[in-house]
């Protein structure tokens, strides 16, 4: 049996999504959570808003649920599109940017990052940055 994704690995994806946040000079709020959406690791940076912890987890949590980045689900929720009104369900999904899954190279989801406290752009770019370090690091 493969190893699962754990606390390890989150923390892997957690610190190097902090040193992006660093970088660009934003304080974030950020959540790794496994394949059931549990929440692994979770890091709120000095200035990080208070509303961005419950937003990182929930972002984190639709992009697992979901199986794909909380900015697709919130193009296909747009008014018209497939899946318009869905945010409403499953206890409030996030349909803006800022969750991506964690895929092992295989394709298999894992695990998911949220990350809330900049605009969408850095939110994106920090959560982005924890993927990347995940798929070095499981490749």
């Amino acid at each position: 049996m493969p190893a699962r994704f754990g606390l390890a690995e989150a923390r892997h994806v957690l610190d190097a999504a902090l040193d992006k946040a660093d970088e660009i000079g934003q304080p974030m709020d950020i959540a790794v959570v496994d394949d059931g959406g549990h929440l692994l690791a979770f890091a709120r940076q000095d200035g990080a808003i208070r509303a961005g912890i419950d937003i990182a987890v929930r972002k984190a949590r639709t992009a697992i649920l979901m199986g794909m980045t909380t900015e697709q689900l919130g193009m296909a929720a747009a008014p018209g599109g497939s899946l318009y009104g869905i945010e409403v369900t499953n206890g409030g999904l996030v349909i803006f940017g800022g969750g991506i899954p964690l895929a092992e190279a295989g394709g298999e989801v894992v695990g998911a990052i949220g990350v809330s406290a900049g605009n969408v752009e850095q939110d994106i770019t920090v959560a982005q940055a924890g993927v990347e370090a995940f798929d070095k690091h499981a490749g």
